[in-house]
């Protein structure tokens, strides 16, 4: 599933390079400046690009529950990744997206996020993971690590120069791994669990970006979805609101705030497990806007 989804990726990356040829007919190279606010939006350096990318940093507040037992439902409790295994509460991360605006109100996105967790501490109670129970008082390391991929296609059924709003359908992509191990005195006395994943995870939702000022605009978007795929069930909730800056041309800086909230249940041939991981917090992101203008009236 992983394999595939990169796939899907290069295919989407060459596609929109070929696209950024054919797409339109040709329009003049040098923009206007803008004197007033009668200008039309499009002319602004940053706004209403054929192409846009962003990558920066992310500052999750992180909150994780997770359980792993057998199938017969005899193993297995809940664990606060945050409370019982000391991992910290606020992380750092790279994210990265990239927008290809198709036609006045058709747009595809990608995005990718990845975030790394290890801590290590001695237990405060048992704990019950996959085959093992780890007991109070021992000392063991765990891991999270998770990739998140989205793809999406979004509609604008208002556009408009200054403002628009539409409806998004995509899908998330979770490729989980969490476990721990016992620090034993010798190598004999260690063993360890971990339980692996991938959850695709399909959604929909509503967005709406605004032309504030020449160099300001504003983009907000919130995504909802529960489905069941297979021996994959979950749900998920997304959100992102951020305000953008011109710096000079094409490049701009990109301040918002994010967050998304995952449960998946899911059933493997030996195990299931239970992962419900929840996130928020600021991003501070540098866009570079690329293309022909996308005009956004009718004439």
């Amino acid at each position: 599933m992983k394999k595939l989804f990169c796939l899907l990726i290069v295919l989407f990356t060459c596609i929109t390079l070929h696209a950024q040829v054919v797409a339109e007919a040709p329009v003049k190279d040098t923009l206007a400046p803008v004197q007033d606010e009668q200008n039309i939006p499009e002319d602004l350096p940053w706004h209403a690009r054929r192409f846009k990318f962003t990558a920066g940093a992310f500052f999750p507040v992180n909150n994780t529950e997770v359980k792993v037992g057998s199938n017969d439902g005899d193993f297995g409790n809940s664990i606060d990744f945050e409370k019982d295994l000391g991992f910290n509460k606020s992380s750092e991360s790279f994210t990265g997206t990239f927008e290809w605006r198709i036609s006045r109100r058709s747009r595809l996105g990608a995005e990718y996020f990845y975030l790394n967790r290890t801590s290590t501490k001695r237990l405060e109670k048992d704990i019950e993971f996959g085959d093992h129970t780890y007991p109070v008082n021992a000392t063991v390391s765990a891991f999270m690590d998770n990739h998140i991929a989205r793809i999406t296609y979004g509609y604008a059924f208002i556009s408009k120069p200054k403002y628009e709003i539409g409806v998004l359908i995509g899908a998330h992509v979770l490729f989980g791994d969490v476990g721990m191990r016992l620090e034993g005195a010798t190598a004999q006395l260690e063993y360890r669990d971990n339980f692996d994943f991938t959850a695709p995870l399909p959604d929909i939702g509503l967005w709406g970006e605004f032309v504030l000022g020449k160099k300001v605009g504003l983009y907000a978007n919130i995504n909802y979805f529960a489905i069941k795929i297979n021996d994959v069930d979950g749900k998920l909730l997304s959100y992102n609101l951020s305000v953008l800056y011109n710096v000079y041309k094409n490049f701009s800086i990109t301040a918002g705030y994010t967050g998304l909230n995952i449960r998946v249940d899911v059933e493997k041939e030996r195990t299931n497990g239970y992962f419900k991981w929840g996130y928020n917090g600021p991003t501070l992101t540098l866009a570079w806007a690329f293309g022909k203008h996308v005009k956004l009236y009718k004439k």
